[in-house]
């Protein structure tokens, strides 16, 4: 196989993996010890903002946080992906 199929397979792959992953929320659970719940804490127009999560849902919601990272990261590899990509295209 030649270096630019395996590069777009490698695309494929990623833009698959983001694709399984879009159920995030973005920001970070906490809890400090004066506060008796945990909060989603986030930017919401430049605004650090903080929701509160019931306890029942404190798992799912890092969870979901977690996947924004996942998320992040496979972007910034699809992207170095796709510039290579390109460099390829152009040198045909």
């Amino acid at each position: 196989m030649k270096r630019i199929d395996l590069m777009k397979e490698h695309q494929r792959l990623l833009k698959q993996q983001i694709c399984e992953n879009l159920d995030l929320l973005i920001g970070s659970v906490v809890r400090s010890p004066a506060m008796m719940y945990h909060g989603l804490t986030t930017k919401v127009a430049g605004k650090t903002v903080t929701r509160y999560v019931r306890k029942g849902l404190v798992t799912k919601v890092k969870i979901m946080t977690e996947r924004h990272q996942k998320v992040r990261a496979l972007i910034q590899h699809l992207s170095k992906i796709n510039w290579e990509l390109l460099k390829l295209e152009s040198e045909k």
